[in-house]
This record gives C-alpha cells, sequence and structure tokens, in this order.
C-alpha cells in the first residue's frame, strides 16, 4: 500500500576528489542526499591505483557500516543514492556500475534518463555488447568503452554526443574524477571545495547534486557545473570542456517546487527563497478567509509560510510528520480508513477544530492522498478546508529523470479544478499560475525552466512510444 502521492525522487550523486577519508565524505554527501533516493545506494573509490566498490539495496547508514568504509579507503570517490520505484528493483541496478574498458577500470552514477537509451542499446546488442542491468546509465559505459578516441576523456565526450536527454553524473577512474551535465541542464550538478589544512596538501574539490551536502561537508560551493560542461579533476588541476553548443536551458522547475531540499542552492538559486516566494505570489492569486494557514509536511511546510506572511492569516503546524516510517509496516486486520496517511501524518485537533483552514501542498498527482488529508482535517473539526496548491495543475508525465504516473492516472490531466475539488471534498481548491510559479523561481541568472509537466510542451522531442519501452529498462535514476 503506498503512503504517499508524490512524484518519487530521482537520484543523487556525490563526488570527492583529493581527500584521505574520501569514503568517508562520499557516505556523509549520500546521507545529506538521501531524500533524493531511499532504494539502494553505492560507493565507488580509488587509492590512486585500485578501484574498490560497495553497493547494496536500503537507506545509506544502513548500507555503510564502519567496516564497510574501511574496505573502501580511498583518496577519489564517487556515490548514488537511487530512488524508490514500482519497477524493477534489484542490486544489478544500483550504482555506481563499475566497468574494465581499453580506457582503464571506470565507474560512473548518473542521475537523469536517457531518452534515446533502448534505441542505443538495441543498435549495441545487434553488434554483439552484453548488457548486465537494465539501467541507461550502462548504455553510456558501452558508449564510452568502445570510442574510438584514444583518450578517457574524448571518449567521454564522444559517448556524451551520441546520447539524449537528461542527464548529470560523475565518473571515476584511477586518477581523477570526471562531472557532466546534459546540454539543456535538466538536472542539476553543483561544484564545491574543501580548504587544505596546509599549503602541501591540495584542496578537496567535491560534486554533488545539492548543496546541502555541502554544508554538511564542510565545502564550500564555487559554481554549478554548466549545461553542456564536462568537468576533469585530476593530478593536473581543475579542467573544464563544452562538449556541445548549448540551447536554450530548460532546468526542471520542480527541484524548486518539491524535490530539492529548502537548505539547497539548485540552478544558483536558493530553494527556500523560491517557495516561500510561491507561497506569497499563491496568497496574491488565491486568496480567502480563514483563521490558519496549515502546511502538509514536509515540502509544503515553506509555502504555507510564505502565503501565511503575504496573507496576514497565522501559520500553524496542524499536521504533525511521523519521521520514522519504515520501509515496511503491519496493518491491523481490522482494516483502518485511511491507514497509510495516518501512519504518516497526524491532524493537531487543538488547533484545528472550529477554524476555518487553508491546507498548503506542493501538488496534486492522483488526488488519492488529498482526499484523505482534507477528509483528516475535518474529522479532527475543522469548519473549512480550503486546498492551496504551490504550483499549477500537472498535467503529462515527465521523460526527463523523475518517475511520473501516466496521463491516464494523473488526476490534473483528466478532471477540471472544480472537478477536483468536489473529488478531494475541499471548500475551495487552487493552483499557482504557471506565470506564478516562474517568476517565484526567477533569479538574476535568467535560469529558463522545462516546465512540461504542466504544460505538455517537452523541450526536446519525445516520441512517447519509443521512449516508455525504455522506461521497461531503464528506470530514471
Amino acid at each position: 500500500m503506498p503512503i504517499s502521492d508524490k512524484f518519487r525522487d530521482e537520484c543523487g550523486v556525490v563526488a570527492i576528489h583529493a581527500h584521505p577519508e574520501a569514503e568517508k565524505l562520499a557516505y556523509l554527501g549520500l546521507h545529506a542526499l538521501q531524500h533524493r533516493g531511499q532504494e539502494s545506494a553505492g560507493i565507488v573509490t580509488s587509492d590512486g591505483e585500485h578501484l574498490r566498490q560497495h553497493k547494496a539495496m536500503g537507506l545509506v547508514a544502513d548500507i555503510f557500516s564502519h567496516a564497510v568504509l574501511a574496505s573502501l579507503r580511498g583518496v577519489l570517490a564517487i556515490g548514488h543514492t537511487r530512488y524508490s520505484t514500482a519497477g524493477d528493483s534489484a542490486l544489478l541496478n544500483a550504482q555506481p556500475i563499475m566497468v574494465q574498458s581499453n580506457k582503464g577500470k571506470i565507474a560512473i552514477a548518473h542521475n537523469g534518463n536517457l531518452t534515446n537509451a533502448a534505441a542505443i542499446r538495441g543498435k549495441l546488442e545487434g553488434q554483439g555488447s552484453i548488457f548486465q542491468t537494465n539501467s541507461d546509465t550502462e548504455v553510456l559505459v558501452h558508449l564510452i568503452a568502445l570510442s574510438r578516441e584514444q583518450t578517457l576523456p574524448d571518449a567521454i565526450i564522444d559517448a556524451l554526443r551520441r546520447v539524449e536527454g537528461a542527464f548529470s553524473l560523475v565518473m571515476l577512474s584511477r586518477d581523477r574524477i570526471f562531472a557532466a551535465r546534459d546540454p539543456r541542464g535538466f538536472r542539476p550538478l553543483a561544484m564545491g571545495r574543501i580548504p587544505a589544512l596546509t599549503s602541501e596538501k591540495k584542496d578537496t574539490i567535491v560534486f554533488a547534486s545539492e548543496t546541502c551536502a555541502f554544508d554538511l561537508l564542510g565545502a564550500t560551493y564555487e559554481r554549478d557545473v554548466k549545461p553542456g560542461e564536462l568537468v576533469i579533476v585530476g593530478p593536473e588541476g581543475i579542467s573544464s570542456r563544452f562538449y556541445s553548443p548549448s540551447p536554450a536551458q530548460s532546468s526542471c522547475i520542480f527541484e524548486h517546487v518539491y524535490f530539492s531540499r529548502p537548505d539547497s542552492l539548485v540552478f544558483g538559486r536558493s530553494v527556500d527563497q523560491s517557495r516561500d516566494a510561491m507561497g506569497r505570489q499563491l496568497a496574491r492569486e488565491a486568496p480567502v478567509d480563514a483563521d490558519i494557514v496549515v502546511p502538509v509536511p514536509d515540502s509544503g511546510n515553506t509555502a504555507a509560510i510564505g502565503y501565511a506572511a503575504e496573507s496576514g492569516i497565522p501559520f500553524r503546524l496542524g499536521l504533525i510528520r511521523n519521521h520514522y516510517i519504515g520501509r515496511t509496516f503491519i496493518e491491523p486486520q481490522q482494516s483502518v480508513r485511511d491507514f497509510g496517511v495516518k501512519l504518516k501524518l497526524n491532524a493537531v485537533r487543538s488547533l484545528i477544530e472550529g477554524k476555518r483552514v487553508i491546507l498548503v501542498d506542493d501538488s496534486i498527482v492522483r488526488g488519492t492522498t488529498s482526499k484523505k488529508i482534507v477528509r483528516m482535517i475535518r474529522n479532527a473539526g475543522a469548519k473549512e478546508v480550503h486546498m492551496r496548491i504551490s504550483c499549477p495543475p500537472t498535467i503529462s508525465p515527465c521523460f526527463y529523470g523523475v518517475d511520473t504516473p501516466s496521463k491516464k492516472e494523473l488526476i490534473g490531466a483528466n478532471k477540471t479544478v472544480e472537478e477536483i475539488r468536489d473529488y478531494i471534498v475541499a471548500d475551495s481548491l487552487a493552483y499557482l499560475s504557471l506565470e506564478g510559479l516562474k517568476k517565484a523561481c526567477a533569479d538574476g541568472e535568467k535560469t529558463t525552466y522545462c516546465s512540461a509537466c504542466y504544460t505538455g510542451r517537452y523541450p526536446t522531442k519525445v516520441d512517447v512510444e519509443e521512449i516508455l519501452p525504455a522506461a521497461a529498462i531503464a528506470e530514471p535514476g
């Protein structure tokens, strides 16, 4: 039984160059990125000569014991945490993927989805390539290994030019770290630095999907890896090559709506500031007379704070979230209504009873969970429940690394706002406009965003018939 009706997070990647405890820093980085994936995790390290790997199903803290980390001692490391899916959940798809190639042993960790993976895989298999996983990431590994380019950086660039879709990736060789983003910059990837303790030592260079990992590592954010850029960190220092002319940037706006932690900088902008601005804009666009503003925790918290501040209506934590839900749970034989939601959330009756409540959430996907939460608020004694959503209705699936339901399962694609309001049994329902969302996420660098999930207009050519088979063999990661 699902206990959440949210989009599933993609994946998180981290890389460490030149640190005597690189494996521990990679572990800590993955711990900070655990929200981006809870299915499996892995780390590959290098001591300058040999690559070592460990990956397993489960959460980061459970996978990497002291003994495991001791076996991974190295000065370079990459790590990956993978999201939970409804599809093929198996250790063989855990990352990083490590292979022996004619360019030496390499490992790769990938966040995104290659939209032409199925076509490339079919062609490579026809030429005799044998795949060990059903992850689209392995397509990249084969392209690198088979490249006729003489050096590893050139082979990586050759491979990146052949794939389409969304990817932020980190790679590890014996003595180098590589980091790259796709030409449109769909998924985030930041670069930071940990200053050396003495002048004789090198600064440690780190990469991560979100800057919240840098805070835990004591690293300073320097910049994002740019769309279409390959950054190489090795004995000679840091170098950069642009392997593709960058078209219009199409960064995933849902990173600011839901995926990323509010304490992160993503695409160079504070996620917390974006969500606060979403809530304020939503209050301007969809005001309502009420007594309290209540967030659906945790992703609705900051938008609700913004809504309360703009409207002058008090903010109250009227829903309490249980943060200690395991991967499995036992339901009583005498079925409890809305059991899954009650396992995760509980209403504070003393705050809600007799009140007109504005309930703020980041999105409505299928509508089933929202309906149960509205019912929970009513059962706690609310006089009225007004639902406010800090993004537009989601009407189209994502093909760029986010596990979204099919169009027929998205309530926003099949019902009007009034029909959705009626379904979730709210007194009123309003969404933030697309223009309002873009305004809330704007910054000085003029980042342009992919909003295909709200418009159905994709920034790249999308052949659904081609991609859907790929989804079966290549889960977004």
